[in-house]
């Protein structure tokens, strides 16, 4: 089966899976596209058990498809620079402390609280891994994913100085995240050798990868401003805002750079106001804008298709079914934990929204990065655990989640309306 023709195959299920959404379910388009393909892949399970064609089709695609590398090396960043591109860049400035911290300090903080509760209870289970394993584990859960929060905040009615945050922090913090993950991966890969766990080496790796990362994405956006400025030609200016991302992930994958952080930042600066309005015609403006909704549209169909098919590669052992619904609570419980201390340092300073903790504890959602990164465990780390514990997770915060964030904005609002 040629790629063309595993191509057509998702994207025609994209498409016929997101008309049932809209025409029937009428659900957020993460999260209807996310529960129809499982059902789908269900279905196509139980089918098997009197003619397999169709679950040898979907397998066969999903062997041929290499999620981690396509979504980390290659869609992400089309969707991060869509993100950041319509995120309102003055807000952000405003509650740009909290953000940052949130997406450094609270994702390593999450990380060893998470690996550190799951490393004493997976025991509970008569399951003994080694605890470098967890921190992995830990790592690749505890950011939340911007393509899942960004798609289903926009219905939530959440108010814009609580939007910003979540959705900032979601945007800085996968990148971050991956870098933690990789940190970490090198670590056990190495067998923990002293020089790969050196504190120097490991600040040198972190330093590398966050700050290159930043630096290329300003000087990516500031090119593209340049280039965008010189000219008033909309359908050239938006093939240059599709060479920045391609051109700055290229160089940022070959300098050993983040990606989703360059492409973030340069995705920031393109769409600030005030660039907008000195490199862009209302014409240009306008063709952008839809041009990069319409590929975030895109890939968010087909990245939430691929998470529900990804299910057939999972291990259904009860023991790790069990475990991964004990690792709900945790994650979400090392969350809360992991904002308290920086939420009530800005509090009063930037004045936050009643129930900031718990709003961003419960609109956290995980989604395809933490599968990405769990796909790309070896058999040595416990993959096959951890990718049916990350799936658990994953699929909660999704369809539980997701479902109900806007129900529990909407109360705490009420809640503030009537004190």
């Amino acid at each position: 089966m040629s790629p063309f023709i595993i191509l057509t195959i998702i994207i025609a299920l994209a498409a016929l899976f997101g008309y049932v959404n809209v025409r029937f379910l009428k659900l957020p388009t993460t999260i209807g596209l996310m529960l129809i393909t499982i059902i789908f892949s269900l279905i196509v399970f139980g089918i098997s058990f009197f003619d397999d064609t169709l679950l040898d089709i979907e397998e066969y695609i999903i062997t041929q498809l290499d999620f981690r590398t396509l979504l980390l090396d290659v869609m992400l960043s089309f969707l991060l620079f869509a993100g950041a591109l319509h995120t309102n860049f003055e807000q952000l400035k405003v509650q740009r402390w909290p953000v940052v911290v949130f997406a450094t300090i609270g994702v390593l903080t999450s990380t060893f609280l998470v690996g550190s509760l799951v490393y004493f209870m997976l025991p509970l289970f008569g399951l003994e891994v080694d605890f470098i394993n967890c921190l992995l584990f830990g790592a690749l859960i505890s950011p939340t994913d911007p393509i899942a929060v960004l798609g289903i905040l926009k219905k939530a009615g959440a108010p814009k100085q609580l939007e910003t945050k979540i959705v900032g922090e979601s945007l800085f913090n996968d990148g971050v995240g991956v870098v933690v993950f990789l940190t970490i991966f090198n670590i056990a890969e190495s067998g923990g050798s002293e020089e790969s766990t050196g504190f120097m080496h490991i600040l040198e790796l972190f330093g590398a990868e966050v700050i290159g990362g930043v630096g290329l994405g300003l000087g990516i956006g500031y090119i593209t401003y340049l280039l965008m400025r010189s000219i008033d030609d909309y359908d050239t200016e938006v093939i240059i805002t599709l060479a920045a991302v391609m051109v700055g992930t290229a160089v940022a994958q070959k300098l050993h750079f983040s990606a989703p952080l360059a492409m973030v930042t340069a995705g920031l600066l393109v769409g600030k106001d005030t660039v907008r309005q000195t490199s862009m015609s209302e014409m240009t403006e306008t063709y952008v804008d839809k041009f990069w909704e319409l590929i975030d549209i895109l890939l968010n169909t087909i990245l939430f298709v691929l998470i529900g098919m990804e299910i057939l590669v999972l291990t259904f052992d009860l023991e790790y079914i069990l475990a991964g619904l004990l690792a709900i609570p945790v994650v979400l419980v090392c969350r809360y934990l992991s904002l308290l201390l920086p939420i009530e340092f800005f509090r009063k300073k930037l004045g936050f929204v009643p129930k900031t903790n718990l709003i961003m504890t419960w609109g956290g959602l995980r989604g395809g990065i933490s599968i990405a990164l769990c796909l790309g465990l070896t058999k040595d780390m416990d993959r096959d655990l951890f990718l049916v514990i990350t799936y658990v997770v994953v699929i909660f915060a999704i369809l539980v989640q997701g479902l109900t964030v806007g129900k529990l904005i909407e109360k705490t609002q009420n809640a503030q309306a009537t004190e």
